[in-house]
């Protein structure tokens, strides 16, 4: 019956077709919380129906819900593996982007606040956590080799160093740093106090990191360099560090990514990056999650390129380490 009907009337059969399709993304929508009053813009009968019964909606909803993702998962299951996660990644970016146009932003207000909250925020949170990134490597590289030192002293020093800045939280050495130093005769702009207190923060957490993967590598590695000559220095250099960033850089990387969002704890004294700017400039018109939510995609932004990155130097390095 229904295959005649679709043979009879094609244009029907299409139209009808479609607003199931819509009908079934509205509840589906629905029950993740989009209001009736948005839905209406989609399906505006079936907006009206779902404000006068809620209850019969939202279970309706979940089938609906059921449905398309068993539909999905079928349809997906059809398409080679690369399109698959290519195919998932645009599905999951319509809901987020459709669960944000649901909040009734003002893109004209975004239109006019972006410029600025790229060309000062993410100026300054990218030289921020660059800095703050090579400091703390080489902290973490010093760490971790004392920590593998016999020398109960310098052993004590690292331990100690590492047990209290991963024991505090960040927000707090960000304040310790600001506004104590200049109580004990050092003056420190806001800047260089993020730096420092995001470096000696992560520093920590990356020393456990660069000991972790020294360790891994075989103690008969570094008595062959010994026998043929070669210095500690360079028996670290040449042999046991090459060898070791296969299991350091994935962690580091994860580090790294984690400060880039920490850093936006520095505008808790003043520091123009992301974060200040779209909380002062959200002030301006109370458009508040407007400028959260253009902050969240430009950290999210530059994660995703942090990652790419991450995955070309674990590339190039599992290539160097082949035996």
């Amino acid at each position: 019956m229904i295959g005649r009907f679709i043979l009879n009337y094609p244009e029907a059969a299409r139209r009808t077709g479609v607003l199931l399709a819509l009908g079934l993304v509205a509840l589906a929508l629905f029950a993740m919380g989009v209001s009736s009053v948005w839905l209406g813009r989609l399906v505006p009968p079936l907006s009206e129906w779902l404000a006068a019964n809620d209850s019969l909606g939202r279970l309706l909803a979940a089938i609906a819900i059921a449905l398309i993702l068993a539909a999905n998962w079928k349809l997906l299951r059809l398409l080679p593996r690369r399109q698959q996660v290519i195919g998932v990644w645009l599905e999951l970016f319509v809901l987020l982007m459709l669960f944000f146009y649901s909040f009734d932003l003002s893109f004209a207000f975004i239109a006019k606040k972006i410029g600025f909250l790229i060309t000062q925020g993410v100026v300054t949170t990218l030289y921020i956590s660059a800095i703050s990134i090579v400091i703390a490597t080489v902290i973490a590289l010093v760490g971790a080799i004392a920590k593998l030192s016999k020398n109960g002293v310098i052993y004590g020093l690292a331990t100690f160093y590492t047990s209290l800045f991963r024991g505090l939280p960040l927000l707090m050495q960000i304040y310790i740093i600001y506004l104590g130093l200049p109580q004990v005769g050092y003056v420190i702009g806001a800047v260089p106090a993020g730096i420092l207190a995001l470096s000696l923060c992560y520093g920590a957490y990356m020393t456990e990191i660069f000991r972790a993967g020294i360790q891994s590598i075989s103690r008969g590695q570094s008595e062959g360099a010994t026998a043929l000559g070669l210095s500690p220095s360079q028996t670290m250099a040449l042999v046991i560090l090459p060898q070791a960033m296969r299991v350091i850089i994935p962690p580091t990387g994860n580090q790294f990514i984690a400060m880039l969002k920490d850093s936006s704890l520095v505008s808790v004294v003043g520091v123009w990056e992301i974060m200040y700017l779209a909380r002062t400039q959200g002030q301006t018109e109370f458009r508040h999650i407007e400028m959260l939510i253009t902050a969240s995609m430009i950290y999210w932004i530059l994660s995703i390129g942090l990652e790419f990155l991450q995955a070309r130097i674990e590339e190039r390095f599992g290539r160097f380490n082949v035996r």
